[in-house]
């Protein structure tokens, strides 16, 4: 039997775009012979995979797994609603999550074994099995020495508290009362998923968010008529007073509580601190959203019916 080096495998991999176990298992049934082993990817539907790739993932699912003291949440899109439903797609996503929780950082999580393969080999299967184009898109985890991490999943997946359309996890650092800890960062998890902050304090929001903010805001007084005529100091202060606002909305801490809209999320961990018996402090969180950020592209139902018929 030929020798199966790893340039054969990668070889295969830029010729198919599938996944390097995948790759591994053609050329040992073919005994090294590329050409035989991209047929019988193909045969397997393996191949079909690399076509789907640039094709835009924007639906799927959150997955949320939850250890003591931490919890991780991960993204796996799928080009439709209908493929989130798919009972394997959302068993890897639960298991992807679990994955995530004994990761360094998403890369290592590509990289960790699920199934005998590699979790990024895994997600090519996926994409052949199915029929989609599928990308486990993002993965985070937080954490605390003493305190909870609690959790909320929004629109959730029918039977499975760990899966859905938008998943929060916050941890509270503190040597209080778990019970209490866990109610409030309950409440405070359901405050971000629909507060949707950008930071946790002003000074985590990136400075050329800032910036652009800045830009946008100094549009908008030029072409306020309260401000025609107004000297430089006076459009400086207008400045400073819109930006006020901006953070007030942005920043967590800040924002006015969801569940009691009188009072800021900051005032809502004093109250807790009391309920706990200790000093509660919000150490992190991490909001998933499916979809957030991906650029979906527009159907063209026009040329798409042209296409069909083309091929009838």
């Amino acid at each position: 039997m030929a020798e199966i080096t790893a340039a054969l495998v990668k070889d295969l991999r830029e010729k198919t775009g599938v996944g390097m176990m995948d790759c591994k298992k053609a050329l040992e049934a073919n005994d090294g012979n590329v050409e035989a082993s991209v047929d019988w990817l193909r045969a397997k539907g393996l191949s079909k995979a690399a076509k789907k790739a640039d094709r835009a993932a924007a639906e799927g699912i959150v997955a949320i797994a939850m250890a003591a003291n931490e919890g991780a949440v991960i993204e796996l899109n799928s080009e439709t609603d209908f493929v989130a439903r798919n009972a394997d797609f959302q068993k890897a996503a639960g298991a992807f999550a679990k994955l995530a929780l004994k990761s360094s950082d998403h890369a290592s999580l590509l990289e960790a074994t699920y199934e005998g393969e590699r979790v990024s080999d895994a997600v090519t299967q996926l994409i052949a099995t199915i029929g989609e184009n599928i990308t486990l898109r993002r993965s985070a985890k937080v954490g605390v020495e003493n305190g909870v991490v609690a959790a909320y999943v929004h629109s959730k997946v029918d039977g499975a508290d760990h899966l859905g359309r938008i998943a929060v996890l916050v941890a509270l650092e503190s040597t209080g009362d778990k019970a209490a800890l866990e109610s409030f960062g309950k409440k405070v998890a359901m405050h971000i998923a629909s507060a949707n902050p950008l930071a946790l304090s002003e000074a985590e929001i990136p400075a050329e968010r800032v910036e652009r903010e800045k830009a946008v805001l100094n549009e908008q007084i030029k072409e306020d008529p309260k401000a025609q005529g107004k000297p430089p100091q006076v459009i400086e202060k207008m400045l400073e007073g819109r930006l006020r606002k901006f953070f007030e909305e942005s920043v967590l801490t800040k924002q006015a509580f969801v569940l009691n809209p009188d009072q800021t999320v900051e005032a809502a961990i004093k109250d807790a601190e009391k309920a706990a018996g200790a000093p509660v402090k919000l150490k992190s969180f991490v909001r998933f959203a499916v979809g957030e950020g991906v650029e979906k592209k527009a159907d063209d139902f026009a040329a798409e019916v042209a296409s069909m018929t083309k091929q009838s």
